[in-house]
Formats: structure tokens, C-alpha cells, sequence
């Protein structure tokens, strides 16, 4: 069957209560058949195969997996279960249940990763403040590797708790984040001794949690990442391109308050948020309700 047929009416998922809910293509409730039909035929393999983990497999997720690679079943069971081999590689369920960042505190002074609230389509926020990196004093504080766990553990989080809690808020399914990235202040240099952990990190994003981006804005980016961009920009898929807004120093405000609620966004990028503590230990939002009953935000 091909992909590009009508639309069939595929069920909705359950607990929907927002009537003006209208789910993207490709997503549960908008699927045509033929992508209803290498859905099924995933899960029928990796069933018959013994490889299915219903706790890890639903079809959302299927379905996550199936768009990062455009409704082929091989290719989309093959990246699947390399994810799988690298959860258990890294010891993923471990890492869930005993790993504790307890430097968090002091790493956010020199490398802040944060999510704070939701935007108006009622996913989470996620903000990482490039410019902020001191390398020499996380390196005192912190190694790669426990960062690098702390990034898998909240991934599993915004899986397991943020999104379901985003998705209860809003009445209907949320299935990604709104990441804001500020290089205010990155330097070549700077940039230069922490690509390593950058670039690990978006591959792990990108092959083991893959289509969780719905917007990304870069902020206050120097002029030499400008330049860079014009170059990576045509091999990338137009539909990650879609989702990355290059944004001026000039317009942040405007463009973020486009997309986040000023109550919901920071107040050093243009918004109305004060968190007592600070918004990038609040870990304010709808996962967090003890945040607001202890008068954080």
C-alpha cells in the first residue's frame, strides 16, 4: 500500500478530552493505510520475533520510530532494536532507578539544562544555556560520563512523567518538546572543548529517542554560526529544518513569546517567570505539582 493515501479513520488514543484536537499525520488517529499497515506489521515481527517490550513499544512510540524513518519497516526495526542493544549496553533501567545527579546544583551555575513549563501547544520547555559553560570548573565538579547519564535519565523522565503530565494538562496527546538553545556568549573556543559532549548528546537523542524535537529555537547565535548553518542546512531533512528557528538577538522576545506564554517563560529571555530559587532548579510544570504547593513558582 503506499504511504501516501487519504488519511483512514485509525483510532484515537485514549483520555483525549480537548475538542479542537486534531492529531499531525502520522500520529495515532491520522494514519493513512499504509501506515497503519507497517504499524502493525512492526509489531506483529518483533512479537513473533520475541523482541517486543510492551512497556517500551506502544504504538506512539512504534509510531515515533516508524516517522524517523519514513514508514519502512526494516530500517525502522533495525534502528529500534539497536536502541534496545544500547539500553541494555548502557544500563538504562539502572540509570532510571539508582542514578543520582547530586552535582546538579553546581553544575547548573556553569552549564544550565533545564525544563520549565509548557508552550502553547502544551509541551515541555527545554532550555540549555551554552554560553554559560566554564569547561574548567564542570570538569572539577562533574565528568562527561555522569552528564551524559543525567541526559538519558531525563530523557526517560520527559518520556515516562513529562509528557504524560503535559498531555493530562492539555487533553490530548503531547509527544514533544519546545527547546530553546541560547549561545549568548559561545565562543569558537568554548564551543571547540565541549563538542564532544554536544555532539554525543544529539546522537543520542536523535537515534534512541527519536521525533520527541517539535520546535527548537536557537538564540542570540554568533555570526560565525550563521555561517556554519548555510552549510549543514541542505543535508539535513526538511522537516528537522522546519523545526529549527534561527533567531536574532533582536527578536528572541517576540519570537519566543510567540510560542511560550510569558508567565511560563524566564525573565532573562523576554518573559514574566521568577521562580524562587531560579527557574533552572524549579523544574517547574505539570509533572512537578509539588513545585506549586511549595510556592516555587
Amino acid at each position: 500500500m503506499s504511504l501516501l493515501e487519504p488519511a483512514s479513520v485509525s483510532p484515537l488514543p485514549e483520555g483525549i478530552t480537548d475538542p479542537n484536537y486534531k492529531p499531525l499525520p502520522g500520529r495515532l488517529g491520522n494514519l493513512t493505510p499504509g501506515q497503519l499497515h507497517a504499524l502493525n506489521t512492526l509489531r506483529q515481527q518483533l512479537v513473533d520475533e520475541g523482541r517486543f517490550v510492551p512497556e517500551r513499544m506502544d504504538d506512539a512510540t512504534l509510531l515515533r520510530f516508524l516517522r524517523a524513518r519514513k514508514f519502512d519497516v526494516a530500517k525502522t526495526k533495525a534502528m529500534l532494536l539497536s536502541a534496545e542493544q544500547w539500553r541494555k549496553d548502557l544500563n538504562v533501567e539502572d540509570i532510571v532507578m539508582n542514578f543520582e545527579f547530586t552535582e546538579k546544583k553546581e553544575v547548573d551555575k556553569y552549564y544550565p539544562q533545564y525544563y520549565h513549563k509548557m508552550d502553547k501547544d502544551g509541551r515541555p520547555v527545554y532550555i540549555q544555556r551554552l554560553g554559560r559553560i566554564d569547561v574548567g570548573a564542570l570538569n572539577a565538579i562533574t565528568t562527561q560520563d555522569r552528564q551524559l547519564r543525567r541526559f538519558v535519565l531525563e530523557y526517560e523522565k520527559f518520556l515516562a512523567e513529562r509528557l504524560p503530565a503535559c498531555s493530562k494538562a492539555v487533553g490530548h496527546p503531547v509527544e514533544t518538546s519546545c527547546t530553546i538553545m541560547d549561545l549568548a556568549g559561545v565562543s569558537i573556543t568554548s564551543f571547540y572543548r565541549v563538542k564532544d559532549y554536544v555532539f554525543q548528546a544529539a546522537r543520542i537523542g536523535q537515534d534512541r529517542y527519536p521525533e520527541c524535537m517539535g520546535k527548537f529555537y536557537i538564540i542570540n547565535a554568533p555570526w560565525a554560526f550563521t555561517s556554519v548553518w548555510s552549510i549543514i542546512k541542505p543535508w539535513l531533512d526538511e522537516v528537522t529544518v522546519a523545526k529549527i528557528d534561527i533567531v536574532s538577538s533582536a527578536s528572541v522576545r517576540e519570537r519566543l513569546l510567540s510560542q511560550i506564554p510569558a508567565e511560563n517563560l524566564p525573565i532573562e529571555f523576554g518573559g514574566m517567570c521568577q521562580c524562587v530559587g531560579g527557574c533552572s532548579l524549579s523544574d517547574a510544570g505539570p509533572w512537578n505539582p509539588q513545585a506549586q504547593a511549595n510556592g516555587v513558582v
